[in-house]
Formats: structure tokens, sequence, C-alpha cells
């Protein structure tokens, strides 16, 4: 097997000619493959014509999210991988959090992903970006590279020395039936998703800390099913968190003989500040407030007490401020 890397960041290989996952296009045919799956589409009840809004400011439809994918890794690796998801989804949350996190990971991190191929590829045609990425925040491309590293674990051996590179929770939702519906922001690499009686959170390259950070709030959570409110306060509180995460995660990378072995280098390295930057509430509330858009709360009701921001968890276990 080959024992290269490949690295679409070095050379900014996102034109549609080769495989978005391997970079291959000459062991099998590429074939353009939808971002959202067949069967997504149908378990959420969707037609495909929704539309989302890129980076760029342009909207597209469900349905015209297509990435470049080897006919071979799609028939292989992501096929099985899309049953195996498929088949949790399709029986709820008992099944979804069965699932190992890494085949999670490898869902989610592709999901992402192609949304990161599509809006480097409108960088790069509207010349937001030259060719060797100087326009680019180098933090961002080194994250991205990374993910994508990661993400050949979908058609080739990876193995994480010791650690896990992400942060996964999966909760029960109090509504049996609830529609679904995605979020995700780029930039931190954070992810949730809500379906039937299950919801999802991830971030995908944070080493696990966002869960440390979170954890007595998820201790109290345990396996209680969540209200509408209390999950969209839990996703808020990690999206906010993963911004306030102040460390960008280096990687030792080797491949040898096929397999690609990843150990990750001390996060805490030779700065003294902790890993996350202060937490604030007034912020923090208006992060919540996006959240809660459905239920109308407005920020001053959110913040009416400076230092006890309203919560549907009681205890509320909210970060300490400084």
């Amino acid at each position: 097997m080959n024992s290269t890397i490949y690295q679409p960041f070095k050379n900014f290989d996102f034109k549609y000619k080769n495989c978005f996952l391997s970079g291959d296009n000459f062991n099998a045919p590429v074939a353009e493959i939808n971002v959202l799956p067949d069967w997504l589409l149908k378990v959420a009840n969707f037609s495909g014509e929704e539309q989302i809004k890129l980076l760029d400011e342009s909207v597209r439809a469900y349905n015209t999210l297509k990435v470049p994918c080897s006919t071979e890794v799609y028939n292989q690796f992501i096929q099985p991988l899309e049953d195996k998801i498929a088949a949790a989804f399709s029986e709820g949350y008992a099944a979804v959090s069965a699932l190992p996190e890494e085949e999670l990971f490898k869902w989610i991190g592709k999901f992402m992903y192609s949304l990161i191929y599509i809006e480097m590829n409108a960088a790069v045609r509207l010349q937001q970006i030259s060719a060797d990425g100087v326009n680019m925040s180098q933090g961002l491309m080194h994250k991205f590279g990374n993910l994508n590293t990661m993400l050949q674990s979908i058609y080739r051996p990876v193995v994480y020395e010791d650690f896990m590179p992400w942060s996964i929770v999966v909760v029960p939702l109090e509504e049996q039936d609830t529609s679904f519906s995605f979020r995700d922001e780029i930039n931190t690499l954070t992810f949730s998703l809500k379906l039937k009686d299950f919801g999802i959170i991830a971030c995908l390259q944070d080493n696990g800390t966002n869960k440390k950070f979170h954890q007595e709030i998820l201790t109290q959570i345990g396996t209680t099913p969540l209200s509408p409110q209390q999950f969209e306060e839990l996703c808020a509180r990690f999206y906010y968190s993963a911004y306030l995460f102040n460390r960008l995660p280096e990687y030792t990378v080797m491949p040898v003989e096929g397999t690609i072995y990843i150990d990750a280098m001390p996060l805490r390295g030779t700065m003294n500040k902790a890993l996350f930057d202060h937490w604030q509430h007034k912020t923090y509330a208006q992060v919540l407030q996006d959240f809660w858009k459905p239920w109308g709360h407005t920020l001053f009701e959110i913040i009416k007490d400076p230092t006890k921001p309203i919560s549907y968890f009681e205890p509320a276990c909210l970060p300490a401020t400084q």
C-alpha cells in the first residue's frame, strides 16, 4: 500500500479533479458524490432543494453540494460507513450511542471536510486564496490539513497513539420524533445535529479537551433525555468553549508500511496560560440567544443577572468566570 500521505493543502488541490480524500485520480475513476447522502435526505424528509449559505455568501441547494471521490474509495469504504451510520440513525439513540466514537468521527469529519472542500474550491476559483495559500490563515490550513490526514482512516489504517483527537457527545432527547437539523462552525471544527430521539455534539480537533471542560454538566445529564431547550443550551456551551480553546493541536504523523501513526504533542507545550480563555457570561449569553431563537429568549432576559445566565439545567453547572 502507498505509504505517502495525501496533503491537499500543500498545493491547494481543490479543483474537482482528484479524490477529495485520497487524492487519487488514476487507480479508479473519480465521480462526484453528494455531501448529504440520499439516505440522510430521506430520513430528514428533505427534498434536497433546501438551501445553505456558504462562507462566500453564495446560497446552494443541498442536492448541489458534491465532492469528487474515487469510485474505489466510495464503493469499498465510504458506502459501508454510510450504511452503518444510516442503520444506527434509523434505530435512534440506543444504536447511535453504541457506535464506536471513531465511526462517528469519520462520518462527521467526512461531512465537515466535504463542506470545507467546497469552500476551498470557491475561494481558489474566486482568487480569494492564491496558489500558495498566502491569503488564508496558516492556523486554519494546519487544522484542515490535520483533519484530512485523520480522515484517511476511512480507507487506510490510522493509529492514534494513546489519545483521541475529538470530543464527541451523544445524548438522548425527550422528543422521540425530533426533526433533523445540523449546525457547524468550520473555524473551530465544531458540529452538532439532532434527529428523532438523539443529539450529537462534536469538536473534531481538540484532543478531548472540550468534553473534559464540560464534564460536570455531562455527568449530571448522564442518560437523562434532554428537552429541546436543554440540548440547544448544551450545544451553545460547546460552541462557545471551542471558541475559547486557545491551542492549535500539533501532531507527529508517521506513515509506516501503509499505516499512518499519529501522536499528539502536549497541548500545554511551553505556554503558561490555561487551555481555554476566560469564560465570559455576557459573551456566552449572546451565543445562547442564537441557539434559543425558536423560543424567543432575549439577551436581556438571558443575562438579566450578569452573574447567573438563565439555564434549563438545575443546577446550571456553568463554568466559573474570572
